[in-house]
């Protein structure tokens, strides 16, 4: 009996393959994108055309503007042996003080500064003295005259001091005018710069606006305010002025399609 041979077809070799043959693609795309992704991160070229010629002007705008605002400062004092005794009699006359200045109209009024401490001097007992200010401030210069001469007669506080000023409103008026005509001086003098210096046309560049402030009060307003704070004698008040100061700073740039006019 003849038994069949089971008989495997050859094997054919295989052919060798290279290492790494499948991710050729892959790497060549990985390889682009770091040269483009260096190509990228490599900083920017330098601007090609230069800036244009500049040149820094200012001109300011300025204005004495009435003082329409006053404050004035009162203080109430008192020695004594006693420390309560001393704060008894301050505290009284700023109450009184409080209810007068409460009724006028249009005059704010507030406290502070109040203070309590021993003095010992030599040859004397020591004492303690007591202080607080009283401070009114309005717009209405005959009510405030007539208000702080009627706290020094009929309190006995002390006249401290003075001061005039510019309200909010009217500053803010007059800084606006003022910025318009500053303005109008900076781009007459930017032009005028600007053709001195040959451009032949020029536009605005970085520009800024500052404004300013500063008192003008007369010397005798103060001898008259300080007179009379012993003797509650009627307070002479003489307003003064402040003088309001706008300034424009800027760049004028050569621009050479504006050509200026010759």
């Amino acid at each position: 009996m003849n038994r069949a041979a089971n008989v495997s077809p050859p094997c054919r070799p295989r052919r060798p393959t290279a290492p790494h043959a499948g991710l050729r693609p892959v790497a060549a795309a990985f390889v682009l994108a770091i040269a483009t992704a260096s190509a990228h991160a490599q900083p920017l070229p330098a601007e090609a055309t230069p800036r244009e010629p500049v040149v820094t002007v200012s001109a300011s705008a300025s204005a004495g503007v009435a003082n329409d605002r006053l404050r004035a400062s009162l203080r109430a004092e008192a020695e004594h042996a006693s420390a309560a005794t001393a704060a008894a009699e301050v505290n009284g006359r700023i109450a009184k003080a409080l209810a007068r200045a409460k009724g006028a109209t249009g005059i704010g009024v507030q406290t502070s500064g109040y203070s309590s401490y021993q003095v010992s001097e030599r040859d004397r007992p020591a004492r303690w003295r007591v202080s607080q200010t009283l401070t009114l401030e309005g717009r209405d210069f005959a009510a405030m005259t007539d208000l702080v001469s009627a706290l020094q007669a009929e309190t006995g506080l002390l006249l401290g001091g003075i001061q005039f000023s510019v309200s909010e409103e009217t500053q803010r008026q007059a800084e606006d005018g003022l910025t318009q005509q500053a303005i109008r001086h900076w781009q007459e003098r930017a032009a005028r710069a600007a053709q001195g210096l040959g451009f032949p046309g020029w536009r605005p560049g970085r520009v800024q606006v500052q404004t300013g402030e500063q008192m003008r009060a007369p010397y005798p307003v103060m001898r008259a305010a300080a007179s009379p704070a012993a003797g509650g004698a009627p307070v002479a008040f003489e307003a003064g002025t402040t003088e309001i100061t706008v300034t424009v700073s800027g760049e004028a740039v050569q621009d050479s399609r504006r050509a200026s006019p010759r």
